[in-house]
């Protein structure tokens, strides 16, 4: 759940670091105090997109942090958890800190545990962490795409439905590809051709890169053979020939150095410094004796290899690529022929589209099969729920209408309403005024919130437009809903604000010249006062507190 959102100079709010508890909690206060700007500012905490706009005035940055429990249900918690592994960002067992700053030239950044992340990711981990439903959350329930992720997600096939989405992807390219190669069929022909061609060219070569190395290597003793073997001649004569030779010289002082070593020991590293320096220089002498037997000057070779690398080099220059490319530019012109090949099977390319549809229609299978009880269950539930909504003898369909194969699935997914008795069911974007689509919609949002994971569910205004007996029964659900995660509202309705088990009034106070946002949390008394503002407005009776008291069950 929200544990702590901290916010500071934010639109009118300068200052403000507010504890959350559990349950239900009510945010109240009179019109334009400020009631939303507190899910504003936790919604940009959770990656939604704004503006320099929400930097309060004559301030250089807007900060706001909120500090989350992980998910509490385990599955949810270890796939949160492997997110976070997977995003390599900080894990920590008890807490998650959210934090956005903007700037006052709109410049965004944020943070999770402490490192910086992109806006979207930002967003991804908002959505393990909470849900916000705005006010107008209920227009987005008329768009077909809304309503068949909502089933979806009551359904519990969500992952299903991705698949399908995937399989549909797949089989729509098998079928682009079979369309490509039967339009293209002559051009494919033509560039087959001309690989094959290309591919006998490079083959008949037999060049890789390690030759490439070889040669150049081969090329660079063959080609300076004469001074190699001048140089080997005359360190060999300065290393072991004439008097003065520095094999012969070393064995003389390394002896002539043990003599003195006698009379006086302290000269024994230096004896064993010559030493060793003598042994070196013999082998070094012998290694180059070797190396000189082998060194000779072979013009006929030479031109071997200087053909050899004059060939590479034309084939490469001619492909415009590197010589040492050239084997990976054949696997690539390997692997295009096979492609084309495949693409010109008109029997191969049949069998893949056929596997493609089959694997997309029993995907698709199963995301009917698991939508059909779905579908019905919330269909009972919303029908209930409006029953107690002012809307008795009311009924919501959730229906399935079969359509063409697509990569939502094999049906589309449509809410229907009658809102009164004998009425018949049609689509709810047709049928519904203002206030019943606000009250299905509201019933519909609590149904379905209980069907995620989200720990903290956020509704802001959305008791707009109902009122009296509804409104209560309202309250009620949101109190049954808070029961088992956190549920914030921002409410004008005593009768849902009565049903909280904590409230907050959000009031604007001046100081200094300036209007800012003050939120204060109410106890028991302080809450009959606010319940009975609002129920009764600028003149508060005591009958008005009595009323009041009542709704809280402290009359």
């Amino acid at each position: 759940m929200l544990r702590r959102l901290t916010i500071r100079d934010f639109v009118i709010v300068d200052r403000l670091e507010l504890e959350f508890g559990p349950g239900f909690g009510a945010l109240t206060g009179e019109t334009g105090a400020g009631k939303s700007i507190l899910l504003d500012a936790l919604g940009l905490a959770l990656g939604a997109r704004t503006d320099s706009a929400v930097v309060r005035r004559g301030r250089d940055k807007a900060d706001i942090a909120a500090e989350f429990d992980p998910p509490r249900e385990p599955a949810a918690l270890a796939a949160f958890s492997a997110w976070l592994a997977e995003q390599e960002l900080a894990a920590d067992d008890d807490i998650v800190i959210l934090r956005r700053v903007v700037d006052a030239g709109g410049r965004s950044r944020a943070w999770i545990n402490g490192t910086p992340v992109t806006l979207a990711q930002l967003r991804d981990a908002g959505e393990w962490l909470a849900d916000i439903h705005g006010q107008h959350a209920h227009h987005a329930l008329l768009r077909s795409d809304a309503q068949r992720v909502l089933l979806d997600t009551h359904a519990g096939a969500t992952a299903l439905a991705a698949e399908v989405a995937a399989s549909h992807r797949e089989w729509q390219r098998v079928v682009a590809l079979r369309r490509s190669a039967e339009q293209d069929s002559a051009a494919s022909a033509r560039e087959r051709e001309l690989l094959s061609w290309q591919l006998k060219e490079l083959d008949d070569l037999a060049f890789d890169a390690a030759e490439w190395s070889e040669l150049n290597a081969e090329h660079g003793r063959l080609a300076h053979a004469a001074s190699l073997m001048q140089g080997a001649d005359e360190t060999l004569a300065a290393l072991g020939e004439g008097d003065y030779a520095v094999c012969a010289l070393l064995s003389q002082l390394e002896a002539r150095i043990a003599t003195l070593t006698e009379v006086d020991a302290g000269l024994a590293d230096v004896r064993e410094l010559l030493s060793s320096a003598a042994i070196q220089t013999d082998e070094a002498l012998h290694a180059l004796r070797r190396y000189r037997e082998r060194l000779d000057l072979d013009p006929q070779r030479l031109g071997q290899v200087e053909q050899r690398i004059g060939t590479v080099t034309d084939v490469a220059r001619k492909y415009r690529v590197a010589p040492e490319d050239l084997p990976a530019l054949a696997d690539e012109w390997r692997a295009r022929n096979e492609t084309l090949a495949a693409q010109a099977d008109p029997v191969r390319l049949a069998e893949a589209e056929a596997e493609a549809r089959r694997a997309y229609d029993a995907a698709a299978q199963r995301l009917s099969a698991a939508r059909r009880p779905a579908a019905a269950a919330l269909s009972q539930e919303i029908t209930t729920a409006m029953q107690t909504l002012a809307m008795e003898g009311g009924r919501f369909e959730v229906a399935l209408v079969p359509g063409e194969p697509a990569a939502h699935g094999l049906e589309q997914v449509e809410f229907r309403v009658a809102a009164n008795a004998g009425q018949e069911l049609r689509s709810m974007a047709k049928v519904a005024s203002g206030g019943e689509l606000s009250r299905i919609g509201l019933a519909i949002q609590v149904m379905t919130s209980r069907d995620s994971a989200t720990p903290t569910l956020i509704f802001d205004e959305v008791d707009v437009g109902i009122g009296g007996r509804v409104a209560e029964i309202v309250g009620t659900l949101l109190k049954r809903l808070g029961s088992d995660r956190q549920v914030l509202c921002v409410t004008h309705l005593p009768q849902v604000a009565a049903c909280a088990d904590w409230q907050w009034r959000i009031a604007k106070a001046e100081r200094d010249g300036e209007t800012l946002s003050d939120v204060r949390p109410l106890d028991a008394h302080a809450r009959i006062e606010e319940i009975a503002r609002m129920l009764g407005g600028v003149n508060i009776t005591a009958t008005t507190r009595q009323h009041a008291a009542e709704m809280l069950g402290l009359g």
